[in-house]
């Protein structure tokens, strides 16, 4: 396919707005670009305090001379070991915009891990907060220098400018093999992922942004970080979790980048308490990570909030598309980020593009071979694309369920069908096996209360199954599950909060 541009989302915003969307060598650039224009506004809320976007710079630049002072060369990759915090954001500013390399450490690592990490990437040092001093003993043992993301110099280094195809970050993922690594990404795909951003929507820049997503993530660092400091918008990062719709109505932000677990709690806490506890001054949720039911989209429009899903990688810089319409298109992921190309080979997504990275590091050879073929890299993601552009993904290529009659089955195509349903918050399809040896396809259920609470039938589960069954009957043969299971708990879960899938029968 020809490269993908940006004039499908030009529709949706103001010429003006539309304009100021420009793209910068790195991050850097960018960064220097935000000084100028947003200095004296607020970038970060943090445990009650508000730090300007001149403040982010004196505490990064005093941070840039305590890394220059230590040894630190030019393109080095530095390890970054915070929770989210305003020292995570000091830190990755420092060292991105210092001429370094930031290597996110995930905070929940143990200090085997961390060293394990340090060891795989060739870190010689590593930025951590204070409060995760004892989980870099290991590594500081054994010749790595650790440096506290507390330390200052009465010195000020500036912001270092680097080519677009110098490495930026390192993120570990799994992947398409399923086997944890980490991405390399230059400054060119980070800064063509923030860009991405910043499309599909009216108001774009000087918002006011809310984190809970972890920013050892992709979707929390680039979507909803680096976006924030790139629009002169301000985030507030939650110090806890638990603490968050407190924190929304406290901050009143404008925008929620979530995974759609989040979007749930949040409606069902709403329904509970009869508020909207997403706040008034809502506009936008951006979600991905996982599957956006079309109930969460509609359930969220009857607040006057424009829930927005999108679809991405840790291997694209997080963003590959968006839906800016998906009040009339729920289903779809949306339109490709302009300066991709895309093709389709029975029926993998695979890509190029500005915001692709460039391998994994320090990898076994067969993990980049298996990822990239003639210069595409293979997402491992089976999807649709309609007449009109729009992105459907309909499974991944390493969940087909191939069965004895040697049909393949795509699990989650299969379940975003019972998922239609208004009172189904999630549900899995997978491959069983009877006493026999006989092998069929199962559905497992989870409910949703608030929906679950307007069904008059006493029998609620007949009821249920009765209509799972009409959804059933209306798939192909061979598309058929044998057997259906209501939940009464939540599946087990991955830390972005997507369902674990079970393991195949053999």
């Amino acid at each position: 396919m020809p490269i993908t541009t940006d004039e499908v989302f030009k529709k949706y915003t103001d010429e003006k707005t539309f304009s100021k969307i420009v793209n910068y060598a790195s991050v850097s650039e960018m960064w220097e670009h935000s000084l100028k224009e947003y200095s004296d506004l607020n970038a970060i809320c943090y445990d009650g305090v508000h730090y300007t976007y001149k403040k982010v710079e004196e505490d990064a630049a005093s941070l840039r001379a305590v890394l220059k002072n230590s040894g630190a060369e030019n393109g080095e990759r530095i390890g970054l070991l915070c929770t989210n915090s305003y020292d995570f954001v000091k830190a990755f500013v420092a060292i991105t915009t210092g001429g370094y390399s930031a290597a996110i450490l995930p905070p929940h690592l143990d200090q085997n891990a961390i060293f394990g990490c340090s060891m795989l990437l060739g870190l010689k040092r590593i930025v951590a907060e204070p409060v995760l001093a004892e989980k870099t003993e290991l590594a500081k043992s054994k010749g790595k220098a650790v440096i506290s993301t507390q330390e200052s110099s009465s010195e000020s280094l500036p912001p270092v400018q680097v080519k677009g195809d110098s490495e930026c970050v390192l993120m570990f993922t799994g992947g398409t093999t399923g086997k944890s690594k980490a991405a390399i990404l230059t400054n060119q795909a980070v800064m063509q992922g923030t860009v991405n951003g910043c499309y599909g929507y009216k108001d774009v820049f000087n918002q006011k942004y809310i984190l809970a997503l972890p920013l050892s993530h992709v979707f929390g660092l680039i979507r909803n970080l680096t976006t924030t400091l790139y629009t002169g918008s301000e985030i507030l990062i939650c110090k806890n979790n638990k603490d968050m719709f407190k924190d929304i109505g406290m901050f009143a932000p404008t925008v929620f980048v979530a995974v759609p677990g989040l979007i749930e709690l949040g409606l069902k806490l709403s329904n509970q308490m009869k508020t909207n506890l997403f706040g008034p001054a809502m506009k936008y949720i951006i979600a991905g990570a996982a599957t956006v039911s079309p109930y969460l989209v509609e359930e969220c429009k009857k607040l006057g909030i424009s829930l927005l899903p999108g679809y991405g990688l840790t291997e694209t810089a997080n963003l590959v598309s968006g839906n800016p319409d998906s009040a009339e298109n729920p289903e779809s992921v949306g339109f490709f980020f302009p300066n991709q190309e895309y093709s389709i080979e029975n029926g993998e997504l695979w890509l190029k593009g500005t915001n692709l990275f460039s391998g994994y590091a320090a990898a076994d050879p067969q993990e980049n071979e298996i990822a990239f073929q003639d210069g595409w890299f293979k997402t491992g993601d089976l999807v649709r694309v309609d007449e009109k552009g729009y992105l459907y993904i309909t499974g991944r290529t390493k969940e087909i369920i191939v069965l004895p009659t040697g049909e393949n089955i795509s699990p989650a195509e299969l379940e975003t069908k019972f998922n239609e349903l208004p009172f189904i918050q999630d549900s899995q399809v997978f491959e069983d096996v009877d006493e026999s040896g006989n092998h069929y396809l199962s559905l497992e259920v989870l409910p949703r209360p608030s929906e679950l609470a307007k069904i008059a039938d006493e029998d609620k589960a007949a009821f249920i199954t009765k209509e799972l069954e009409e959804v059933n009957m209306a798939l192909p043969s061979f598309q058929r599950v044998s057997k259906i299971v209501i939940r009464d708990t939540d599946f087990e879960r991955t830390p972005s909060m997507k369902i674990k899938r079970y393991k195949k029968c053999n």
